[in-house]
């Protein structure tokens, strides 16, 4: 008997099975990636079955009442070919009906986006090196609590196509290994980023400044906390300061996505995006 195929909303142990697939792929999630995502919208990750095996996923995360993001885009490597993954993305979709999607998607796939109504915005390049610095004490930089909180998450609202308080309430936690900075200069933010363990080395993300200067000095407080590891951090290629600072700190392009998107697309300043939150959720 042929076993069913059926999708339905991953629980939390199930995205703990997603995120070892995206290790398997190389995509290198963050090792406390779980909490802080599923805060995002609990129901925004879907997983498809086989019987009862799982074989594929797709995060289709709400933010307001009409942006939504997807990734997580997956089939597991033994079960491709066989229409899986296509259903998952169909159901993806189908959960973000009347909203304008973005995602990060491989360079390679952006063809069969397009058939799905996706057009290219840019592209993010991630670089990834071993910066040289150490923990100099900048008086700017301040470590994010819940008396900052209200303040960076109106910055980041600047920054990206909808509010995300609970994830943001999350992300900037200090949970599972992750850093939250803001630079506050006469008493507002100008501009603040995390770091966080990953499955190599560290991520920054999200990387949002005024400008240049901000920007590096955020970076040079964030990454001294990597202690010399490799740091990665996912620039969106149009902002060219950005790409600067990644080669000025000594790192190299080691990936890349096409940031699309199927609706009208936000407009956003990318001269102040530095670096993205994460290629899963925008």
């Amino acid at each position: 008997m042929s076993k069913e195929f059926t999708v339905r909303t991953m629980g939390p142990n199930e995205l703990d099975i997603t995120l070892g697939w995206a290790k398997a792929e190389g995509w290198n999630p963050g090792w406390g990636d779980r909490e802080p995502f599923l805060a995002a919208d609990v129901g925004g990750f879907l997983m498809g079955f086989l019987g009862e095996e799982p074989v594929t996923a797709v995060s289709v995360v709400r933010y307001g009442e009409s942006f939504g993001f997807l990734g997580f885009y997956i089939c597991r490597p033994d079960q491709r070919g066989k229409g899986y993954g296509w259903r998952t993305w169909q159901a993806g979709l189908t959960r973000l009906e009347g909203r304008t999607i973005g995602l990060d998607g491989v360079v390679a796939q952006q063809a069969n986006y397009a058939r799905s109504g996706f057009g290219l915005a840019h592209r993010n390049i991630r670089f990834g090196g071993r910066p040289d610095l150490d923990s100099l004490r900048d008086p700017g930089i301040v470590e994010i609590g819940p008396g900052l909180f209200d303040a960076v998450s109106a910055y980041d609202r600047g920054c990206f196509p909808a509010g995300r308080t609970a994830f943001l309430r999350a992300w900037l936690d200090g949970q599972g290994g992750r850093r939250s900075l803001a630079l506050v200069e006469n008493g507002e933010v100008r501009g603040f980023g995390t770091i966080r363990p990953a499955v190599s080395g560290y991520k920054i993300g999200p990387l949002f400044a005024d400008g240049e200067n901000e920007a590096d000095r955020l970076f040079a407080a964030l990454a001294a906390g990597a202690e010399r590891d490799i740091v990665f951090l996912d620039c969106p290629e149009p902002n060219a300061t950005a790409l600067a600072l990644a080669a000025r700190h000594g790192l190299t392009p080691a990936f890349e996505t096409a940031r699309m998107y199927r609706g009208s697309a936000p407009s956003l300043p990318l001269s102040r995006i530095f670096g993205i939150t994460s290629f899963e959720l925008g």
